[in-house]
Order: C-alpha cells, then sequence, then structure tokens
C-alpha cells in the first residue's frame, strides 16, 4: 500500500532545530530508523523531530513522538512543543494547546509579542524517577566527577527529570569546557540507566543563568527548553537563585517560572519557522 506524500515544516526554536511532521490524518508510519536517514538529510535535519499523531483523549491536539538524530525517543521537548504549538493554535485560530507526549499532558498558550509558554508540568527529583542506577536521597549533589580524583574537571552534579532526566554541572565559566568532548562520556554514565543530557551552568545573577547543554541523542544544541528548566529548578533547589529565572542559552534567553502553588515549571520563549518540504517517499511506511 503506498503512502500519500507526507510534508514537514522545518522550524527552530531558539536554534534548536525542530523538524514537524503532521500525521494525525495520515495512515502512516516512521520508525527509529527512519528518524535516523531523515536527520541525516540535507533539508530534513533536525535536533528533535515532533511527529503529531491522533490524540487519544477528548479535548486534546494531539499524541506527540518526539525523536533524537539518533532515532531515539524522547518523553519531553520543550523548544519543540512551542514550534507545534505555533503551528496548532495557527491552525485551529485558538490561543492555547494541549498536547499528550510520554511525560504526561503539556499545555502550551500564546503570551503575546511572538512568545509561546508551555506547562512542562513538575519536575522529579526521586533517584528512581529520573532515573538513577542506585539509591542516592539528595539528588541536588550526585556522586558523579569527571577527570582526576583529587583534581576533578567536573563533579557534583544535580540532577533533575522534566520528563527526561538531567545533570547539571555548576560551573564559573560553561566556555571553558570541551562539552563536545565531556557531553558524550557524562550521557553514558553509569548512574544514568536511561542516559542523561548534561548541562553546564552559569550562575550570573540571583534571577539569571547561563547555559550549555548536550542532548542525549543529538549532541550539542543551540537551545534545549527542558535543560532550562532543569537547570532553573535544580539552582532553586541549592538556593543559588530564586524560582524565577532568565536561563540565556547560545541561541537565546528563555523565561522560566518554578510556580509555588502547583509545582509546575512555565517556559516562555519565541519560535520560527523556516520552510516546508515533502519527506522522501521511502522512508515513510503505512500504519500498522
Amino acid at each position: 500500500m503506498s503512502v500519500p506524500a507526507i510534508r514537514f515544516r522545518k522550524m527552530n526554536g531558539l536554534g534548536n532545530e525542530i523538524l514537524v511532521v503532521d500525521l494525525r490524518a495520515e495512515s502512516a508510519r516512521l520508525t527509529p530508523q527512519a528518524a535516523r536517514d531523515i536527520a541525516a538529510g540535507e533539508r530534513t535535519g533536525f535536533d528533535q523531530m515532533m511527529v503529531l499523531l491522533p490524540p487519544r483523549a477528548h479535548g486534546l491536539d494531539a499524541f506527540v513522538r518526539i525523536y533524537n538524530t539518533d532515532g531515539s525517543q524522547s518523553a519531553a521537548c520543550g523548544n519543540g512543543t512551542r514550534c507545534i504549538a505555533a503551528v496548532v493554535m495557527e491552525e485551529t485560530g485558538n490561543t492555547d494547546a494541549t498536547f499528550e507526549t510520554d511525560a504526561g499532558l503539556l499545555p502550551a498558550w500564546d503570551a503575546g509579542g511572538g512568545l509561546i509558554t508551555v506547562d512542562m508540568g513538575p519536575p522529579a527529583f526521586d533517584w528512581d524517577r529520573i532515573p538513577l542506577a542506585e539509591e542516592i536521597q539528595d539528588t541536588r549533589i550526585l556522586p558523579v566527577q569527571i577527570g582526576p580524583i583529587d583534581d576533578p574537571v567536573l563533579h557534583s552534579p544535580s540532577a533533575v527529570s522534566m520528563g527526561n532526566p538531567h545533570a547539571i554541572f555548576w560551573v564559573d565559566d560553561v566556555a571553558a569546557y570541551d562539552l563536545a568532548k565531556i557531553g558524550p562520556m557524562l550521557e553514558h554514565h553509569p548512574l544514568f540507566p536511561e542516559r542523561a543530557n548534561i548541562s553546564l551552568a552559569q550562575i550570573t545573577a540571583p534571577e539569571a543563568i547561563t547555559l550549555r547543554v548536550w542532548e542525549r541523542g543529538a549532541g550539542i544544541t543551540r537551545a534545549c527548553g527542558s535543560g532550562a528548566c532543569a537547570a532553573a529548578v535544580a539552582a532553586a533547589r541549592l538556593r543559588r537563585t530564586g524560582r524565577s529565572v532568565t536561563v540565556t542559552l547560545p541561541g537565546g534567553p528563555l523565561r522560566i517560572d518554578w510556580r509555588e502553588r502547583d509545582d509546575h515549571v512555565l517556559m516562555t520563549g519565541p519560535w520560527e519557522f523556516e520552510y516546508e518540504g515533502e519527506l522522501p517517499a521511502d522512508l515513510v511506511l503505512p500504519a500498522a
């Protein structure tokens, strides 16, 4: 059975390259191998691919499957959620949208001025929910280091799950480290059974953090929305900042608010549309 041509939208959130593929009305599916091949394409390369599928409950706009460049799946992507929210709100004429992911529901709404806010839900700090490979009571400081035992290059990260696992290393200068070299080693550290996103975080003011992120399955990206959320709540837990901060990534700033009344983390930032195209026909399979 042939599959009709499937179009994509190339978008970005602060330079985090997002490919949006809408399969809500299509009898088609993508495999992890297809995701890897699409990521390798000249026009279809991405940091994350957001695949919109039919909603599984009334009142939702879509179920979203999220692929990394290596074909692995992620449960949440903040920058990608802003992009798909822009697509759906333009389609429906509404000022809000709600998506289901493997991390739960992600509501989003128009924040004005070309910005979209995503409710990323509450963070998780328990070792088995992050998850970690062994029980650690205080996940504000993990027994992880890289380099000589008496003079480590990096050490004592904080751990948070924002639907995906994050390890945040506190540094004086995020530019002083070869993240492309140390990121893969730390992503695959034995303490992280599902691998981890690795962040270098520099506190520059009580309400400001500078951040670089190595994303599991994708590598260094210009921005990571869930990483910004994780760094913000980890900093607040350590009383390094307040609960509302601006997190500046290589692609630009995100506003992160860790709401006290329900523990939810709100992320506000921009999105951009780049171009449209069609996926290679041989990579799209009929729905199972």
